[in-house]
């Protein structure tokens, strides 16, 4: 790793957040420069090796660990095999899929390199190589006087300035905020663009349990896949290609024949997403009592209505999986985030952990003078965003109803972002991503079907139909005919008819149509009769004026929050982690089990035996003959190196008390020695709600032992060669 040039302020500030160290279980999703400094914890915890190795991005075993742009992974060979979970491959399992070779149920097995399967344009597999602080360059010397707009613009470009000087060589930079903008890093990754399917299990494995299983325990889900990564001859990063070859990487891990075992001290290492611990009690409350209740209701309806249009339809119900299981995925984890937050009492202890902060402040005149004014400030902001949240979040989720407005609404914002110099444009629309925009338009063929696009942009338009009088999207309006307050049917009958002239005259559903529309002009796509580029077109000035709204906002939050994170700091005197933010982090725990509820203890193990006693050769518990078969064999007596004398079986899935979230799916778990004893799939339901307010006592994660996939090779799937490819014949 790069030393940072504010090495000195970092140590210092590194050194504070680690002073207190709790005897429960250990918040924090550590960015990896902060393991060394809690050395004394992991000390106690039985770890004699140098924890700086955690902190070496380019050595081992850090090395091995990568992103898929979502999920997270690991090399596992030095032929570029990268392990991940099952339901982290679904995209190309639902990309090479078709009625016929139905690879999402049946899963697949490449036995050979030319077998292997391209993922499918946008799949990308990241390196990360170097991460430096750059909080001068980027914040450093800000003028107070800044208008909020402004103060936004410019650190917008100094990001775009650094990330365009780093981006050299194959890599893919970002610049990030860490610590509520109090800090920033660049970070800088190898972009792998060619990636392939080696093998993922059938999904009575793979998925074993769907839904019921899903955020509980105990799990008996064989939750791992594998992918390739490929470079060109030269051995650089290069667009998928026959004559690419397989990526060799610097570092891999060895999958551990032994696993896991009960109080064991494991390290988890991945990419996770989003934590919320550091927004204040009226932004908890928010999602809360709108966004969380909102995001179940549209679930389960959308749900129903999913069911509906593919009912009876193989082809249809292929298209539509990966918006199922992220439906399904999505509605389970908030319910439980809910739940937690509400009946589980986190958002009263979010309150008075609130209170306690404004107490702590307003008992110092040194304290009210820096931080007084803050949270007052944070609250009017939040305000303001929410008088037309309704609005808002309906005009924005308009391309998630329809994918063929979500293209014509990126065509037409490209095309305009192209007239500006590259610097002066939108980030999400710089030169740097017009490979991954083109991707996107060419991958959106393998979900587009017109029956699942016009039911989902039905339900949109109702939406819509049923806003409020103050918060009108008024195009759409005129565009369908809409009138505030009218009744659902006279509002349906418009929009059904305003559909029928939608799907028979727009032509973006032809990919050749779509994809030549990549460069052409504004003024040219601005002139179409093409209804969803009109349509796109007519919106384009609200959602730039909302958008810029949300500019000016988000400068006011890089005013005020890193003021009110150094007032959590202060206040805490003890060690933070950052919120989880998609970057690399660290986190470390052991292997056990919990007590669930009053009277209820949950074990740390699950084993194949546990598989046999839930199937039922339907639906989501129908194990797959060859695994039953193995199974069988198995406690017949059948020798096997991966059984666990203490089990008395091959363990499937374990529980460890690491602190992880959405994002670390397939992140590596490695024993004290860096080697992979299992990869992460999935938190408990009753403590999903860590995401705001981490309990330190029951919050658990579900990994899958690397000897029931190492099993599932040798037995199941006859995968010698892999067996051999990682070390293990």
């Amino acid at each position: 790793m790069q030393q940072p040039r504010r090495k000195l302020a970092l140590v210092v500030l590194l050194t504070a957040l680690v002073a207190v160290l709790p005897a429960a279980a250990d918040e924090g999703m550590w960015m990896p420069q902060q393991i060394p400094d809690l050395a004394p914890r992991l000390a106690e915890l039985g770890f004699t090796g140098d924890p700086a190795i955690w902190a070496d991005l380019t050595g081992f075993p850090m090395g091995a660990v990568i992103s898929l742009g979502g999920c997270s992974a690991s090399f596992v060979s030095p032929e570029g095999l990268i392990a991940t979970n099952h339901h982290c491959v679904q995209g190309a399992l639902q990309y090479n899929a078709t009625p016929e070779r139905n690879l999402i149920v049946d899963g697949y097995l490449a036995r050979t390199r030319s077998e292997e399967l391209w993922a499918g344009p946008g799949s990308r597999a990241y390196v990360t190589v170097r991460v430096t602080e750059v909080t001068d360059a980027i914040t450093g010397d800000l003028d107070p006087g800044l208008s909020d707009r402004a103060r936004f613009d410019l650190i917008e470009r100094r990001t775009k300035e650094r990330t365009a000087a780093c981006e050299q060589d194959g890599l893919r930079c970002r610049v990030a905020s860490f610590f509520e903008g109090l800090r920033w890093y660049e970070i800088a990754q190898l972009e792998i663009q060619d990636v392939r399917l080696v093998h993922a299990p059938p999904q009575g494995l793979g998925n074993f349990g769907g839904e019921t299983d899903n955020w509980q325990w105990p799990r008996h889900t064989g939750d791992f896949s594998f992918y390739r990564a490929y470079v060109g001859p030269d051995g650089k990063p290069a667009p998928h290609a026959a004559e690419n070859v397989p990526y060799r990487p610097q570092h891999w891990l060895k999958i551990s024949p032994a696993g896991a075992s009960p109080g064991e001290l494991i390290f988890v290492a991945g990419y996770p997403g989003r934590t919320q611990r550091h927004e204040t009690y009226s932004e908890v409350e928010e999602r809360a009592t709108w966004l969380l209740p909102r995001s179940i209701r549209r679930a389960v309806e959308q749900l129903a209505l999913l069911d509906e249009v593919t009912a009876g339809d193989p082809a249809l119900a292929i298209k539509g999986e990966g918006r199922r299981r992220g439906l399904h995925n999505g509605l389970t984890k908030n319910r439980g985030v809910l739940e937690g937050l509400e009946r589980g009492g986190l958002l009263a202890r979010k309150r008075a952990q609130q209170e306690a902060l404004e107490a702590w402040i307003a008992a110092d005149p040194a304290r009210q003078r820096e931080f007084g004014a803050v949270l007052p400030a944070l609250a009017a902001l939040a305000d303001e965003q929410r008088a037309t949240r309704e609005r808002d979040s309906t005009l924005f989720g308009l391309s998630m109803g329809s994918s063929l407005y979500g293209a014509a609404q990126q065509l037409y914002r490209l095309a305009v972002e192209r007239e500006k110099e590259d610097i002066d444009r939108d980030p999400s629309y710089q030169e740097r991503n017009w490979i991954r925009i083109r991707e996107g338009l060419e991958r959106l063929q393998r979900t587009y079907d017109p029956r699942l696009d016009r039911a989902f942009f039905r339900y949109t338009l109702r939406e819509v139909a049923a806003l409020g009088a103050g918060e009108r999207i008024v195009p759409l309006d005129a565009a369908i005919g809409l009138v505030a307050g009218e009744t659902a049917a006279a509002s349906d009958a418009k929009i059904e008819a305003y559909l029928d002239g939608f799907y028979a005259g727009t032509r973006l559903g032809d990919p050749t149509f779509r994809l030549g529309l990549f460069e052409v002009p504004a003024a040219e796509l601005a002139a179409s009769e093409d209804p969803a580029l009109r349509l796109a077109v007519a919106l384009y000035p609200l959602v730039e004026e909302l958008q810029a709204k949300e500019k000016e906002r988000s400068g006011a939050a890089a005013r005020l929050r890193p003021v009110y994170m150094r007032a959590l700091l202060a206040w805490q005197g003890g060690r933070v982690a950052p919120d989880a933010n998609s970057t690399l982090r660290v986190t470390f725990g052991r292997v056990q089990g919990v007590e669930a509820r009053d009277g209820l203890f949950f074990l740390p193990q699950t084993r194949l035996q546990g598989i046999v006693e839930k199937h039922t050769g339907e639906e989501e518990f129908n194990a797959p003959p060859r695994l039953l078969a193995a199974i069988a064999a198995l406690h017949a007596g059948k020798r096997s190196p991966y059984f666990d004398a203490k089990l008395g079986d091959v363990p499937v899935d374990f529980l460890a008390d690491v602190d992880t979230t959405g994002g670390n799916s397939g992140s590596a778990a490695l024993n004290s020695k860096g080697e992979l004893v299992g990869l992460l799939f999935d938190g408990t339901y009753g403590t999903v709600a860590s995401d705001f307010l981490y309990d330190t006592e029951r919050t658990r994660s579900i990994l899958v032992d690397s000897r029931c996939l190492l099993w599932t090779w040798a037995e199941v799937e006859g995968a010698d060669h892999l067996l051999a490819e990682v070390g293990l014949r």
